[in-house]
């Protein structure tokens, strides 16, 4: 076995890969032989490091050392100074606080100053296609834990003691859905892993599976021994290549290692896993209509009850769970229920994984307490609205979420907190637009979205989007009236009320939050015809001219 005094990490997420990691990659590890240090330097292909602004992203270890915006004209300086000569290069060094506190359980100098790491702890760590490197981040030992000295009930109550709430949007209690599909009758049980991820503006899952598949494996198979199922299949979106990739690897390894497969640990437990790639409809990120989608049906939601964790996959008793939801699993299992619970807020514990986009200095993945404010979020991880502009909105937990305005910027970022304010927490995504955007083409755009995605099966969400975008696109013309205002309420009130699924309740969400956020926008276009950011094109000066004529006449 190959000893390396250092370790090099190149992110090979989305952003870096398009801003040239791989270039970048290649460029290093020439270099490194032309230096003769390819026997002492190892360069790794690792999941998203966090920073996105800042791609392509490289970290040096074991000094822990973070280099962005690096370029293939950098590598060079790179390799000389800091690789052969011990000296950090401070012009490429990704900037951060230095006297910022740092929360960290695992002892690793997080990305951004104020993280806490639970999640996202081995991505940008270890090598994801090594499975000795996540054993050595004590890989496993919490499913070794589990099945020779826990009971299934030891484990449910753990997991329902910690307060962990689904990731993937509803934020339905973990320890409950674990307790029903343990009790339910069935001679057969699955664990699927909901890693469809079709929420615009939501990577996170796609990060954490390319970063650290393993957790993720580790997780269904402690979720199998706790609810009685021998069998999880992870189903993804097609579209994730590296992801599908380093799982199928992850997988290979732990069963040749014994660590999924037969007799796990001389338990007598079997665990195997399958992974499902799906098509890129975003209703299969609901539960039912991912199911269906698995069993090679059209992906359409299904009336409930009954729920998965009582007639779920095949019809037999089914646990389904979120990738980030899992991914807390084997930490839960090490560190205990008490050590969780105390994070985040008394009824929304431990952590949460952000992707922060949009007109911020700083883009991004973080991982911080439940219960930290927008605030906190926008002007601290995300260093602020960029170009000198004004925060004008958030949209929170991507397409349906809501809609948060500058007054409600110290809302904690917590499921109840939201809901409180009328928007949701969902995946995690946050959207941040700055002034210069108009609030009725932001809404549109969301309706657009939601037209073109329903699968049509039910009529509240097949007719009510498209009804309510011809309304919307009507106002950005100038050609709305003030009843179309009712007209949003009452179609919104019909589809949150009627529809099949989850998905289709929430569409209104976003438009209802700008509408009671930014009424006055809304009436600018509708009343006085005039877009305030001149976003709109149809609403031009001219027309605004002839329309105050007509009100003179």
């Amino acid at each position: 076995m190959a000893f390396y005094r250092s370790h090099v990490l190149i992110c090979n997420g989305k952003d870096c890969v398009e801003e040239g990691a791989k270039e970048v990659e290649r460029a290093l590890v020439k270099e490194l032989k032309r230096l003769e240090l390819d026997n002492e330097i190892k360069v790794v292909d690792t999941g998203c490091l966090g920073p996105c602004e800042a791609a392509p992203v490289m970290v040096i270890y074991p000094e822990g050392v973070y280099y962005g915006n690096v370029q293939v004209e950098d590598v060079a300086e790179i390799a000389e100074e800091h690789l052969l000569k011990g000296r950090r290069v401070q012009r490429l060094l990704y900037e951060s606080e230095e006297d910022a506190e740092i929360i960290t359980p695992y002892q690793q100098e997080d990305v951004f100053p104020g993280e806490m790491r639970i999640v996202l702890r081995n991505c940008g760590v270890i090598d994801p296609e090594d499975i000795k490197q996540y054993i050595g981040q004590d890989g496993y030992k919490s499913l070794g834990t589990v099945l020779t000295e826990l009971s299934q009930e030891e484990v449910i109550n753990m997991v329902d003691e910690s307060g962990l709430r689904g990731r993937g949007g509803a934020g339905f209690p973990a320890g409950l859905k674990w307790k029903f599909t343990n009790q339910a009758e069935g001679d057969e049980k699955y664990v699927v892993a909901n890693a469809d991820e079709g929420e615009p503006g939501t990577s996170k899952d796609r990060l954490i599976m390319e970063g650290d598949p393993h957790s993720l494996l580790e997780a269904m198979a402690i979720a199998g021994y706790a609810v009685g199922a021998n069998t999880g299949y992870i189903y993804i979106r097609g579209e994730y290549q590296l992801a599908v990739s380093r799982l199928q690897t992850a997988i290979e390894q732990a069963e040749e290692m014994g660590l999924l497969g037969e007799n796990i640990f001389d338990s007598g437990f079997d665990f195997k896993i399958k992974i499902r790639e799906g098509a890129g409809a975003y209703v299969c990120g609901e539960e039912t209509a991912l199911l269906q989608s698995i069993e090679g049906e059209r992906g359409e939601p299904q009336v409930k009850p009954p729920y998965p964790p009582n007639e779920g996959l095949w019809g037999k008793p089914t646990l389904i769970n979120n990738v980030e939801t899992l991914a807390n699993i084997p930490v839960i299992m090490e560190k205990g229920a008490e050590w969780f619970s105390e994070i985040g807020t008394e009824s929304c514990t431990g952590t949460k994984v952000f992707t922060v986009s949009g007109d911020v200095e700083k883009e991004g993945l973080i991982e911080v307490p439940m219960g930290t404010t927008l605030r906190e979020i926008v002007e601290g991880f995300g260093g602020g609205i960029a170009n000198g502009k004004e925060f004008k909105v958030a949209q929170t937990g991507g397409t349906s979420g809501g809609c948060i305005p500058k007054d409600l910027m110290d809302t904690p970022m917590d499921y109840d907190s939201l809901a409180e304010v009328g928007a949701t927490l969902g995946s995690g995504a946050l959207l941040i637009m700055d002034e210069t955007h108009c609030i009725i083409d932001v809404a549109k755009c969301f309706m657009h979205f939601f037209e073109h995605e329903s699968c049509g099966k039910c009529l509240p969400c097949r007719e009510g989007n498209t009804r309510m975008y011809e309304i919307l696109d009507r106002i950005s013309k100038g050609e709305g009236v003030l009843a179309d205002l009712n007209k949003l309420q009452d179609l919104a009130d019909v589809m949150s009320n009627s529809a099949l699924c989850g998905l289709g309740q929430a569409a209104p969400t976003p438009i209802m939050t700008t509408l009671n956020h930014f009424k006055d926008e809304y009436l600018a276009h509708i009343t006085a015809k005039v877009c305030p950011t001149e976003v709109c094109k149809d609403l031009t000066v001219e027309q605004e001219e002839e329309y105050e004529r007509s009100e003179t006449a």
